[in-house]
């Protein structure tokens, strides 16, 4: 899987601008799945090009700059045709939050319930987030087949969620009740500094 792949599919579409892409698809419908900055999508878009899968048009314009409006050929068809078809290796997994809790014993209760603290509210906000895309629940009979295969999709993404939520409070509550650690006298700092910023107003200058 690359975000090639992810652009040909959009492209297929309907035709677009490297902007459109990123504001209409990266931000918003596919953000829950496969997130590009604006860097990496130009990047991709070119090496499209130079492969022949994918078409540049610069679309004059008077009043602002021009516009490249990107669309997908047959050839670049036929590649994403072909590779919806094939099997998928498992991806592989880096969570750095596993490698810090992997080693984790070496640090106080309450520093890694912070850390663990901190990755619940993010997957908290994820999770809320992909329950406001609006798509018909499954077993709506009104939805297309588009929908059908967009919601199962989410419908992943949102279990994936809420079992890490639910994986998250179940290790706070045995990290709470587990022995004290020691501090060392660098994690002593670390938490000094960090219970320090959060007790201090923060400072703006507003012009």
């Amino acid at each position: 899987m690359s975000l090639a792949n992810v652009i040909l599919g959009l492209l297929q579409q309907q035709e677009m601008t490297g902007y459109d892409l990123k504001t209409s698809c990266f931000d918003q419908c596919i953000a829950h799945l496969w997130p590009a900055d604006q860097a990496q999508i130009y990047r991709t878009l070119d090496k499209l090009v130079e492969q022949g899968w994918i078409t540049c048009n610069i679309e004059i314009q008077h009043d602002r700059p021009n516009r490249k409006v990107y669309s997908v050929t047959e050839p670049g068809k036929a590649e994403f045709s072909r590779w919806l078809g094939i099997h998928q290796p498992l991806p592989t997994i880096r969570e750095p939050l596993l490698v810090q809790l992997h080693f984790a014993d070496q640090l106080s209760n309450e520093t890694i319930i912070y850390v663990l603290e901190q990755q619940l509210a993010a997957r908290s906000k994820k999770l809320a987030e992909c329950e406001t895309i609006d798509l018909p629940s499954l077993g709506d009979e009104s939805a297309n087949r588009k929908q059908v295969m967009q919601r199962l999709v989410l419908e992943l993404v949102i279990r994936r969620e809420e079992t890490y939520i639910d994986w998250l409070k179940t290790v706070i509550d045995v990290v709470s009740r587990q022995e004290p650690y020691p501090c060392t006298k660098k994690e002593f700092r670390s938490q000094e500094v960090t219970e320090r910023s959060r007790s201090e107003p923060e400072f703006r200058i507003e012009f």
